[in-house]
């Protein structure tokens, strides 16, 4: 069978859907991912495609490994339910970028030399930003320009540590694990910004809020994947992701619940569980880094269900903030039971898709002897299901019910939705399904009695809390400051400083420039006036231009002498 690479089908399906009509582009939005996610089922371990490149360089344009294919089915399975989720546009530039953005991730996933991943990488942040942009609002479009600087200085990060691997004759990539110096760093840094590491997350809580509705259900999904499948590649038990990833579990869970704006909660909530997966990596064990990856594929289905239930809700409402929502359920009841299904999967409920890969995080910090770290992941989990499942979903469709307007969402938000529900359920109840997919092997059974008991006996008490003080929980309409306070407001300082420095300096030269003109201006004048004069002489002459001036014969006799010695010269 003939192979194809799934990324540059999507590219190309991109290329095609900007130039077509609408109902063709229909077709190739649902066209090319299904042929893209025929494309990586079609690829074995094993598979390597080499082109030679500059000073005979053997580029690595697509390797598969379990690794690999594990991520580039999902995110094939993304590229189709998001663009069914979109088939109700009538955007051609929004969807020529959404199929780059997702053609991108997966030629960053498939990559096997550094130069290849830069390409693509490069391409996936280019692309992304105009799923901001398209928006088209003050807002989006101030978000969307801090998401590509923020993007393009790590780019600049990974491109710079990638040069040194390079040079060093590093090309095909490998774990850096160990090593020293700065391509090390810089690597890891350029990643980390993907990755939405705090202090450099505050570029994912800014713009994925402020996208257009369809393209934050691509964003939630593809970019921080793509960083966390480099970091598996990369940098397996890292110590330092470990702490880093506790971080960012706590931080995402304490922002969630103080957040009111849904889309805003749910990017907050993408950190904390971006957090489990650090974690995973940091622990470097095989049992951690299946986690990670199993709890990375399970994310993409669910967080963007959640994404999927978010926009269907703001969409029929025009509203996206808990104070202005509430009482849904009874006129959106199957965007209700969908978005349930995806808060039930991220907060690791047993026969749900979440309960099958956040737990092997715990039980592999557990193995590994660190309590503290399972701990804090437990706590997590508790303020997941707490700022999800209970305070979002009760307030958004189970509160109080508002004077709103709500308008029907179109059919094929529906099914995109019913698709990723029921890929949540499938491999919740068939954990085999993902478990057979993973990198490394595995013994894990999620389903003992002890682990379901406990669990429930977890939530159950959770809920009781929530039910007792939930009037101390109604969503408040207020700005949470967030780390990007401390470099925002300095730099504006900074910024605002050095234009009016500048305005001096301009204004300065502005004034002595004149003085220095009017000063010379002058001699520049009309030379008769300068013609030696006496007293008794003559009245001083008078300028007149055809007196003065040559003749035009003058002016077309020396352009033919011209032209004659330079055909000559050629000639000679």
């Amino acid at each position: 069978m003939i192979e194809f690479h799934p990324g540059l089908i999507l590219i190309l399906g991109g290329l095609i859907a900007a130039l077509v009509p609408h109902r063709l582009r229909q077709a190739v939005m649902v066209g090319a991912p299904f042929l893209a996610l025929l494309a990586t089922l079609n690829l074995t371990v094993g598979t390597q495609w080499e082109y030679v490149f500059i000073n005979k360089m053997e580029l690595i344009v697509l390797k598969a490994d379990q690794l690999s294919l594990l991520f580039a089915f999902v995110f094939s399975i993304l590229a189709l339910v998001a663009n069914i989720y979109a088939l109700h546009l009538n955007r051609p530039g929004e969807t020529m970028a959404a199929l780059f953005y997702t053609g991108s991730s997966l030629g960053v996933i498939l990559a096997g030399d550094w130069l290849t991943l830069i390409f693509f990488w490069e391409i996936m942040a280019a692309s992304s930003v105009f799923l901001i942009w398209n928006k088209r609002t003050p807002q989006a479009l101030a978000a969307g320009f801090r998401y590509i600087l923020i993007h393009f200085l790590g780019g600049s990060l990974l491109l710079a540590g990638i040069f040194l691997l390079v040079s060093g004759g590093q090309l095909a990539i490998a774990p850096l694990t160990g090593m020293k110096g700065w391509a090390y760093w810089l690597v890891l840094l350029g990643v980390a910004i993907n990755a939405a590491i705090p202090p450099l997350h505050a570029w994912l809580t800014d713009a994925y809020p402020e996208a257009t509705l369809t393209g934050s259900v691509f964003l939630c999904a593809l970019t921080t994947k793509t960083a966390v499948y480099a970091l598996i590649r990369l940098f397996p038990g890292t110590r330092l992701l470990l702490w880093l990833g506790v971080i960012m579990v706590i931080y995402g869970v304490i922002y969630a619940i103080l957040e009111n704006d849904i889309r805003r909660l749910l990017s907050y909530h993408i950190i904390s569980q971006l957090g489990f997966m650090v974690v995973g990596v940091g622990i470097g064990t095989g049992l951690a880094l299946n986690g990670a990856a199993a709890h990375a594929y399970n994310n993409i289905l669910y967080k963007t269900l959640l994404f999927m239930g978010a926009g269907a809700v703001i969409y029929a409402t025009g509203h996206q903030k808990l104070t202005e929502l509430g009482g849904l359920y009874r006129r959106m009841p199957l965007t209700a039971i969908f978005f349930n299904i995806g808060a039930l999967a991220i907060a690791g409920m047993p026969l749900f898709s979440g309960f099958i890969s956040k737990p092997m995080l715990m039980s592999a910090a557990a193995l590994s002897h660190l309590p503290a770290v399972e701990l804090l992941l437990y706590l997590g989990s508790i303020g997941t299901f707490l700022s999800i499942t209970l305070k979002l979903n009760y307030f958004m469709f189970f509160g109080p019910e508002r004077e709103i307007k709500v308008k029907k969402i179109p059919l094929n938000m529906s099914v995109a939705m019913a698709g990723l529900a029921f890929l949540c359920v499938l491999y919740g109840v068939f954990p085999q399904l993902l478990y057979n997919r993973l990198p490394f092997a595995i013994a894990y059974q999620p389903y003992t009695f002890d682990h379901v008991i406990s669990t429930l006996q977890l939530v159950s008490a959770v809920f009781v809390v929530f039910w007792i003080l939930r009037p101390h929980l109604l969503p408040q309409n207020a700005i949470s400051l967030d780390f990007d306070w401390f470099y925002r407001k300095p730099f504006a300082v900074l910024m605002w400083g050095l234009i009016r420095l500048i305005g001096k300096i301009r204004d300065g030269f502005a004034v002595q420039g004149s003085a220095a003109l009017a000063r010379v201006i002058p001699f520049f004048e009309n030379p008769v006036k300068w013609l030696p004069q006496t007293v008794d002489g003559p009245a001083p002459a008078v300028y007149n231009e055809d007196r003065y001036r040559l003749p035009v014969g003058v002016a077309v006799f020396m352009g033919i002498v011209i032209f004659v010695l330079t055909i000559s010269y050629a000639w000679l």
